[in-house]
């Protein structure tokens, strides 16, 4: 039998708390989507003025560093022709995003979850998703 540690609806309100607050900070509303371990949205936060096309790319990132178990700035990296993982981004129906963004939420060495955010550039879609995972780390 598997005991699997997940995120939870209280982990993911503090995660998207962080996530906002660094969003304001830099003056760029996002859609932020947070998942469990397998890939499961858990909770979904689109702040006002977050792009409508985000809402889905969000959700995709988090599901692919969640499920995978990879940053989805690495796919990108190692996803460009004639790389070992080209055309990975047509994977599962085009769920797979090889996009910075979404970042898997590691505890004590296991993957508990993944945050994905949409609507910035990646470099600031990256730092947005680092600050709700280190809101989520400050609290345990």
């Amino acid at each position: 039998m598997l005991t699997i540690n997940r995120l939870d609806l209280n982990d993911a309100h503090v995660m998207l708390a962080g996530a906002r607050a660094k969003a304001d900070e830099i003056g760029v509303p996002m859609c932020i989507a947070i998942t469990d371990e397998g890939g499961n949205l858990v909770a979904f936060d689109r702040m006002d003025g977050g792009k409508v096309t985000s809402i889905t790319i969000a959700i995709d990132k988090s599901f692919t560093a969640s499920a995978a178990k990879k940053a989805t700035h690495d796919y990108g990296a190692i996803s460009q022709p004639e790389g070992p993982t080209h055309g990975i981004n047509s994977a599962i129906g085009g769920r797979l995003m090889v996009v910075g963004g979404g970042l898997p939420v590691t505890v004590e060495g296991a993957v508990v979850g993944g945050i994905g955010v949409s609507s910035g550039t990646p470099a600031q879609d990256i730092v947005v998703a680092q600050a709700g995972i280190d809101a989520l780390l400050a609290m345990l």
